[in-house]
């Protein structure tokens, strides 16, 4: 039996991939046999990662881009294709954060939340679905969040527009995933409960009330831990996942069900 999670042949886009989630699946899609585009604002830490891809064996191409400017995105994308003359697989991994209240949080925080998390998903599909569509193949992964279906009244969680902007990933993604997958594209999310990344690391996993109170309130006793989102977002780029369209996988130890 072929091995369906095999990425041999395969071009995959990771966005927020200087650190992280992002760079931590840019390196299991290599590791699957993918060659990879990595991009984010940050070139260094790019060139970074960059390196550890390449000691896979695969070809790695590390582009500076700013997620929230289409300009930025559509050079971005053409470069992707330029160096590598297809484009497989797309994971919107970029996202950010922060501590938002509603009845408190200014128009240009809430705005730049859903720019981040929302509106980049918007610009790289846009550039990336048309040379899909030419092949007759694509896999669209979009990193939601378990907070697009679950909030949390703790003072440390009033994120309240990256709740909404989360919940908007989800049904960007049914949208797409109804519209193109006429064409061969498979659109679907997961969503990651707390992992340790740097948007986490100053915040929440430096506070031992919080952690322990996390801890407790999961069914796994713990959060995620580094390479636990692989699994799900490899399955979701490869074929072994041909005929799931449209869906979420929830990745938190269960946090969600209780």
């Amino acid at each position: 039996m072929s091995n369906l999670f095999d990425l041999t042949g395969k071009v995959a886009v990771v966005t927020g991939a200087s650190a992280g989630l992002g760079a931590d699946a840019a390196l299991a899609y290599a590791n699957a046999g993918a060659d990879v585009a990595i991009l984010a604002r940050r070139l260094e830490r790019l060139e970074a990662v960059k390196t550890e891809i390449e000691k896979t064996g695969r070809r790695a191409l590390a582009v500076q881009c700013d997620v929230t400017n289409e300009e930025s995105v559509k050079s971005a994308i053409q470069d992707v294709f330029d160096t590598f003359g297809i484009i497989d697989i797309l994971l919107n991994n970029a996202g950010i954060a922060v501590h938002c209240e509603v009845d408190k949080a200014t128009e240009e925080e809430w705005d730049r939340v859903f720019a981040t998390n929302t509106k980049s998903i918007f610009f790289t599909s846009k550039y990336v679905i048309p040379h899909m569509k030419e092949k007759g193949y694509g896999k669209i992964v979009n990193v939601s969040s378990v907070n697009a279906v679950v909030a949390d009244k703790s003072e440390m969680f009033m994120r309240h527009s990256y709740n909404a902007s989360k919940a908007a990933v989800l049904g960007l993604t049914k949208g797409m995933a109804a519209s193109y997958a006429q064409f061969g594209i498979t659109v679907n999310a997961v969503g990651p409960a707390l992992f340790e990344s740097e948007m986490t690391s100053e915040r929440l996993f430096k506070s031992e009330e919080f952690l322990g109170y996390y801890s407790y309130m999961n069914p796994t006793g713990r959060p995620g831990n580094k390479g636990e989102l692989n699994g799900p977002i490899l399955f979701l780029s490869s074929d072994a996942s041909s005929y799931v369209q449209g869906q979420f996988i929830i990745v938190d130890g269960g946090a969600s069900i209780v």
